[in-house]
């Protein structure tokens, strides 16, 4: 009887501790996870079950690890935020699967991503041909981004930099070149570090610096 309180015990204490953690790291749900976050969410699962199954260690010994997977965790974050290279590296980048309308077999390849993977994406997105998408990119957590032609028009808000990084695919769809860009943050003294967002609309540029969000906290 006393086994059977202890392990509902840590199984309930658990339950918080962990439910606590994830809020502290700021993860809301499973398909938000990363590569990384599903590592650490793996090893927080298996620390915690062995936890549960030997009643005889003591709590503190799972709760130590734990504690350093969420830090560990936060750091990666932070650098993350901090440095293209490095978010990079842990979380990998997105693969365009669809340029145009054509489809990048050789990148499908080499992300191990199937034709059927990509049909069953499609179906689910009530999308029947494939002349209807301008650009599908397969994210670095595993999901496919559909953007269809009709959504590349002057009126949607499409992003050209983020944090510092021009976005090229959306230069090819508005028909624009890199040159044009770089000439238009010139002509208005504008710094390709100091962007946070820039976005294009309406034959229109909007820009949202770095510097400007400093101020603002």
């Amino acid at each position: 009887m006393r086994e059977i309180l202890l392990t509902l015990f840590r199984t309930i204490f658990f339950y918080f501790f962990v439910m606590l953690s994830y809020r502290i790291m700021g993860k809301r749900e499973l398909g938000e996870l990363s590569i990384i976050d599903l590592i650490i969410s793996l090893l927080i699962a298996e620390l915690v079950a062995i936890s549960i199954e030997n009643t005889s260690d003591t709590i503190l010994m799972t709760i130590i690890p734990i504690i350093a997977l969420t830090i560990l965790e936060i750091g990666l974050d932070y650098l993350s935020l901090k440095s293209k290279r490095v978010k990079t590296f842990f979380e990998g980048k997105p693969s365009i699967i669809i340029s145009e309308g054509r489809v990048n077999y050789k990148e499908m390849v080499k992300q191990r991503y199937s034709i059927d993977d990509l049909l069953l994406e499609l179906r689910q997105k009530g999308i029947k041909s494939l002349e209807n998408i301008e650009y599908a990119m397969l994210e670095s957590n595993g999901k496919l981004s559909i953007f269809e032609k009709k959504i590349f028009d002057t009126s949607y808000p499409m992003p050209l930099i983020v944090d510092g990084v021009i976005q090229t695919n959306t230069l090819k769809a508005i028909k624009k070149s890199k040159i044009w860009l770089m000439h238009y943050l010139y002509k208005n003294d504008l710094d390709l570090k100091d962007i946070f967002y820039c976005f294009y609309k309406k034959y229109k540029l909007f820009v949202i610096k770095k510097s400007d969000l400093t101020k603002i906290s």
